[in-house]
């Protein structure tokens, strides 16, 4: 896993040049925001189990196929497994926040979901709703909590919708 110093020195070292203004400004900016990010995270980490709970709720309200026969969160062992895996996003976002690059998430979640999603028949739609919901729910929370966190918690939950809707699964 990366966080965003290591792959912009990565980047650099790669083409063989010395950091630039650019990179100096992003540097600057990843370490400007790291308390705001950390604050975001133990806000998260204190809230994870609430946050995973509510916007499961809320999804199956908007959503209320999923928990009736035929839907796919039907059956106790299904919703647990829509839970888990809202819980395992809820996770590996607040790892990308923290690190300030989406790496993990394509590192630890995006490969390998296709053909996951694929064998299961789990539809994408409401997994990209259930995201957007708890990046509603998070960011409440952490601007309840006093965080100034701009846009900064936008960036992972809306990577994972965007990378989710984009690929044909």
């Amino acid at each position: 896993m990366r966080d965003a110093v290591t792959s912009l020195i990565d980047n650099y070292d790669l083409k063989g040049r010395y950091l630039d203004r650019d990179a100096m400004d992003s540097l600057k900016s990843y370490f400007t925001t790291g308390m705001a990010r950390i604050q975001a995270a133990a806000v998260i980490n204190g809230n994870a189990a609430a946050i995973v709970r509510q916007a499961g709720t809320q999804l199956f309200e908007d959503i209320p196929e999923l928990i009736r026969p035929g839907g796919n969160a039907y059956t106790t062992r299904r919703y647990a497994a829509c839970l888990r895996d809202m819980d395992y996003y809820l996770r590996y976002a607040t790892y990308a926040l923290v690190a300030g690059n989406m790496d993990v998430l394509d590192e630890r979640v995006l490969q390998g979901l296709r053909e996951t999603y694929n064998s299961l028949g789990v539809p994408v739609g409401p997994t990209v709703r259930g995201i957007q919901i708890m990046k509603d729910i998070v960011k409440e929370q952490v601007a309840a909590a006093g965080v100034e966190s701009s846009s900064l918690l936008d960036q992972p939950f809306d990577y994972l919708t965007r990378e989710l809707s984009e690929r044909d699964i």
